[in-house]
């Protein structure tokens, strides 16, 4: 609570925060604000048996809004696409590349830009893709999904879908400068939690039912509490290279002689390997929500999400993923090179190509266990509801962007109050010496 009352001595911080949670109210109520032409009500039908399929991901994701049809479906999904493919691209294009690593500031707020292009390109794509796919749905009670079909309503799904993605990509950007955080990674954080309250009281409800013991909801407390200590221990979880910088003299000064580390994250990959292995298993599922065909009803019956061999699937590509992920997003060689170039090197470890292989074998063996530790996460919800009957979604990648969120939000309302030499929010940091 101490650190609590360091935040009302705060003006400035106090700005940031009421700035961040006013546009985290304005992207909630844009929620609520359905396309106009599509029936509510059959739409409601058709997410009720969808649940498990790519539908309910990305409904997830948009915090409710596809499953409304709002103007927010699409929620800032289109932005996080467009951002991977730039990651990608810069990897295999030397222009991108020289942007990214020579021209600094300006390089980064053209590749900035380019995402934006890429978002609005995506979203265009998606809006004529969902309004084309509504026309021809239909509720499983034989209900249309739009009530007026044709080229009209075609141009304005997409002017609202894409004017709706580029107004929350503002709003994410407003948040990060303006507010506190990481904008984009709270619009997904809001959209998650939200659905927290209503599954709340539907579990409070079965209990008082019977449905559920109080023994099981107090073993599933546990297990949440524990889940979420998990989390947080691994993601916070490092592997310390000690680096060890040589001596040099310029001129009469003496430079170096000290000792540094090099922090490998345990998950390097953060959520992208579960995002990308659920997106590719769901997909059978969708494709048989719009079929009729029974080799392609029995094909993705194999792929539910509380089958065996759709975990084993699951659990494999995730693995690939991480380490797919990791090699994109983490270069050994560079790293070597900058370490040799400083005059740095590892205690045992010859300069150069030896040091590579060595991040290199390190990297490869926590990689590992972060993706042995992302797949019992994901994996979690399958036994929670199988084994207990929980009649909410609990883990997964969803679990992991609201606690990875949290703890960056956490750490940058922390680093902004010992900046100006208050306690830090857990009690941590220098004492409070007086205001600025």
């Amino acid at each position: 609570m101490s650190g609590v009352d360091n935040i009302a001595r705060l003006p400035e911080l106090r700005k940031k925060l009421l700035w961040t949670f006013a546009l985290l109210a304005v992207y909630r109520l844009g929620i609520h604000i359905p396309i106009p032409g599509v029936d509510s009500a059959a739409l409601s039908e058709f997410f009720a048996q969808a649940q498990n399929t790519l539908f309910g991901v990305f409904d997830m994701f948009s915090g409710g809004g596809l499953k409304r049809m709002s103007i927010f479906a699409l929620g800032i999904m289109p932005y996080i696409s467009a951002s991977i493919i730039l990651q990608l691209l810069t990897v295999v294009s030397p222009e991108l590349k020289r942007l990214q690593k020579d021209e600094g500031e300006a390089g980064r707020k053209k590749i900035t830009q380019y995402t934006r292009y890429g978002t609005v390109l995506i979203t265009v794509v998606q809006g004529f893709a969902i309004a084309t796919g509504l026309e021809s749905m239909s509720s499983p009670t034989g209900a249309p999904m739009v009530l007026y079909s044709g080229i009209g309503f075609k141009l304005m799904t997409i002017l609202t879908l894409t004017a709706g993605t580029v107004f929350l990509m503002w709003l994410g950007e407003q948040m990060t400068e303006k507010g506190i955080g990481n904008g984009i990674s709270l619009i997904i954080y809001a959209g998650i939690v939200a659905g927290l309250p209503a599954a709340l009281i539907n579990t409070l409800q079965l209990m008082t039912v019977g449905e559920i013991s109080l023994f099981i909801l107090l073993i599933l407390l546990v297990v949440m509490v524990a889940t979420l200590a998990f989390i947080v221990f691994m993601e916070r979880g490092q592997r310390r290279i000690p680096i060890h910088y040589a001596k040099r003299q310029q001129g009469r000064r003496m430079f170096g002689g000290q000792t540094t580390h090099l922090p490998l994250k345990i998950n390097t990959a953060g959520v992208i390997p579960p995002i990308f292995a659920s997106s590719i298993l769901m997909f059978p599922a969708t494709l048989a929500q719009f079929s009729n065909n029974k080799y392609l009803q029995d094909f993705s019956a194999y792929f539910r999400p509380d089958s065996i061999l759709y975990n084993i699937l699951y659990i494999g590509i995730i693995i690939f993923f991480c380490y797919f992920y990791t090699a994109i997003m983490f270069d050994p060689k560079g790293i070597a090179e900058n370490i040799q170039k400083q005059g740095g090197f590892i205690p045992g470890i010859r300069p150069g190509n030896r040091t590579r292989e060595y991040i290199d074998k390190v990297l490869a063996r926590i990689t590992l266990w972060g993706a042995f530790y992302v797949s019992a996460v994901c994996v979690l919800p399958m036994l929670l509801i199988s084994k207990f009957g929980v009649p909410f979604y609990f883990g997964g990648t969803s679990l992991l962007i609201v606690v990875g969120v949290a703890m960056d939000f956490m750490g940058q309302i922390e680093s902004y109050m010992i900046s100006r030499q208050y306690e830090g929010l857990m009690g941590k940091g220098n004492k409070l010496k007086g205001r600025r």
